[in-house]
């Protein structure tokens, strides 16, 4: 005796919002076994154009769009100018803080408040411990700050070529966006900013260009717009930036963010913290409060700390960097290459006559790694990172073969900095 199907004749329209991707329900009576077969149907189709979907993700994970970390490849030999690590190691006081850290005493959660870690910091900056919060690397720090100041009735406003992780924060977490355009030299124009309500968050200096600006710009900007939050991203200030964390005292609206990743080297610790007023340190506790309550282990804790401790170190390493800076600038330029004045610890350059995408392939077969971003305005230009001088001298010999090769695509004639976003970004 045939065994009746127990899912013929249910009724599937609950699951109208999770199948809508893979085209509609027809019939709200659709047993099972069609059920499976025209979702295995969609599925197809869609990974076959490269994507990944599962019935079992919610309406939020198929929607989103995530960020594209830069390359962490294992290749000997590799020079690693991708994603703006330090070409020094941490302090050596540091290296010993974080040994002793690893001991018995991790059986223990570590203090969910970072207190010693808050108070080096406001000791470093010369404000109060409870102007002071800390989160697993900025991005985490960021995304905070997205969800506790910047999510408003109007629309928060950031640079069309900035942090790409800002739009994705926005479609995470439901927050309406406008992307301003940088003018024809890519830099922020304070000005683009004013006639508006609404949030506002900039990178100073800005990623992936490194145009800074300088701290009076950024107290026009918070004097001007009270009403709201201004979160200023400082991830590479310290590299010939003005720091607006003095301004925090005077505009109770401004947050700054800033990383250890950086100028301490201490990328693979994720530490990183806002300063701002108390007011908006506490929104920002009561998200990590709503999300994880223990972002930093003790290890990333006693490093951090003992990382303020070292000024020598720190003050030698960006140094460094900025004198390298100098050096790859004057490098590139003899080699034909435009680059963007920088604040950072990267350069934006591009050549007139080649495509960023086939000098970065190019570059790449010879085993340095750079970034290329395929984006609106800002695909013909490299970001590469400072880094040692053995590793710039390995960058600027394979450009000057490849350019002498003369194998690359050409670029588009007439292409300018100041041709506009194409409608689709």
């Amino acid at each position: 005796m045939r065994e009746e199907n127990p899912h013929r004749g249910v009724d599937w329209r609950h699951l109208g919002p999770i199948l809508s991707p893979f085209g509609e329900v027809r019939d709200a009576q659709l047993d099972a076994a069609g059920l499976i077969g025209a979702f295995a149907l969609s599925m197809e189709k869609r990974v076959s154009q490269g994507e990944t979907v599962s019935l079992f993700w919610s309406e939020l994970a198929r929607d989103l769009s995530p960020y594209v970390p830069g390359e962490q490849p294992q290749i000997p030999g590799l020079v690693k100018l991708n994603t703006n690590e330090s070409p020094f190691g941490p302090s050596p006081k540091a290296i010993e803080a974080i040994r002793a850290a690893a001991s018995d005493s991790l059986r223990l959660y570590p203090d969910p408040q970072s207190s010693r870690l808050r108070e080096a910091l406001a000791g470093y900056h010369k404000v109060a411990p409870d102007q002071v919060f800390v989160g697993n690397g900025s991005d985490e720090v960021l995304a905070h700050a997205f969800a506790a100041l910047l999510k408003q009735p109007k629309p928060v406003r950031f640079p069309d070529v900035t942090y790409s992780f800002y739009p994705v924060y926005c479609r995470l977490l439901g927050i309406a966006h406008v992307m301003v355009p940088l003018d024809a030299e890519m830099g922020v124009r304070v000005n683009d900013y004013l006639g508006h309500a609404g949030p506002v968050i900039i990178a100073n200096p800005n990623a992936p260009t490194g145009i800074a600006l300088p701290r009076t710009e950024i107290a026009r900007l918070a004097g001007a717009r009270t009403e709201a939050v201004v979160v200023i991203d400082e991830a590479y200030v310290d590299f010939g930036g003005d720091t607006a964390i003095p301004l925090i005292h005077d505009y109770p609206n401004l947050l700054v963010v800033q990383t250890m990743s950086k100028s301490r080297a201490l990328a693979g610790l994720r530490v990183g913290y806002a300063v701002g007023d108390a007011a908006l340190v506490e929104a920002l506790t009561r998200v990590k409060d709503s999300f994880n309550s223990y972002p930093l282990g003790r290890p990333a804790q006693a490093g951090a700390i003992a990382s303020l401790a070292d000024e020598a170190h720190f003050q030698q390493a960006r140094s460094a960097v900025m004198r390298n800076r100098a050096d790859l600038t004057c490098a590139l330029n003899r080699l034909g290459l435009d680059v963007l004045p920088s604040s950072a610890n990267f350069v934006f350059a591009r050549h007139p006559r080649h495509s960023g995408q086939a000098l970065a392939a190019a570059l790449r077969e010879r085993a340095v790694l750079v970034r290329h971003f395929a984006a609106p305005r800002i695909s013909d230009f490299l970001r590469i990172t400072i880094g040692s001088q053995s590793d710039l001298g390995r960058l600027t010999q394979a450009l000057s073969e490849i350019l002498a090769e003369s194998r690359l695509e050409p670029m588009l004639v007439g292409k300018s900095l100041a041709d506009p976003p194409s409608p689709g970004r």
